[in-house]
């Protein structure tokens, strides 16, 4: 069970959004490439990034934070935000990101992330962000008629490496994670889910030791880990003993 700490990028900061607004942001550190030498000293294993304003924009606007953090670090990186072409992922994943996050192009363009699968074996994600089940795109500024369940059967045979499950009623509001929803999908696809949106505290990271959440890749905090809810030694401890 892998714990995904999250650095999300706007305006070149780590910054945490409630509910996806971008006009709640909280800065929570100016230097990205420090935050993300912090997580590695801590003993985190996996880094998330996501470029908020490259969300919007349909292209890498944060990059150079990007690759101020893969410049000094060892731990593997996984990427969203503006990624919407394959010159977007391959230039990611020359730079040394481990695997790219697809959103908002894996509902207008599925067949772009089924060719990005067969081009980058096992180095393409799928993000799924849901409002009340159903599909949201753009940065989260639009809904989709879709449902996350048939979203991510679209990509069942396709080689996608993971989907990334964001609950944006939960994002950064510390209510907890959507465990009914998270897992719901976790076992009507076959590709390993990560949850994310609303880890809230301890109480979620022993939510995590249970057997039914085993079915997990694992699980993205942000917040709560800025704010000093979860304590990186006891989560990492308490995941590595429920392994």
């Amino acid at each position: 069970m892998i714990l995904f700490p999250a650095i999300d990028l706007k305006g070149g900061e780590c910054v945490r959004l409630k509910l996806g607004d971008m006009a709640q942001a909280t800065v929570y550190n100016s230097d990205p490439a420090a935050q993300a030498r912090e997580f590695e000293r801590q003993g985190f294993n996996w880094l998330h990034v996501v470029d908020l304003d490259g969300a919007f924009a349909g292209q890498a606007i944060n990059g150079a934070a990007v690759e101020a953090i893969l410049s000094v670090i060892d731990l593997p990186v996984q990427l969203g935000g503006g990624i919407r072409t394959l010159d977007h992922i391959a230039y990611w994943l020359e730079k040394g990101v481990k695997r790219v996050i697809l959103g908002t192009i894996a509902v207008r363009d599925p067949d772009l992330v089924i060719e990005a699968c067969e081009r980058f074996p096992n180095r393409v994600a799928v993000g799924i962000d849901a409002k009340d089940g159903k599909v949201a795109v753009e940065g989260w500024a639009e809904t989709s008629s879709l449902s996350a369940i048939d979203l991510a059967g679209r990509f069942a045979k396709a080689g996608v490496a993971a989907i990334i499950y964001t609950d944006i009623d939960r994002d950064g509001v510390l209510k907890g994670i959507n465990w009914e929803a998270t897992l719901d999908l976790a076992r009507a696809t076959p590709i390993p889910v990560i949850a994310s949106g609303g880890l809230a505290s301890m109480d979620d990271i022993e939510r995590m030791t249970l057997d039914d959440a085993q079915i997990l890749e694992g699980a993205i905090t942000g917040r709560a880990l800025y704010d000093g809810r979860i304590d990186p030694a006891l989560a990492l401890e308490r995941l590595r003993g429920a392994a």
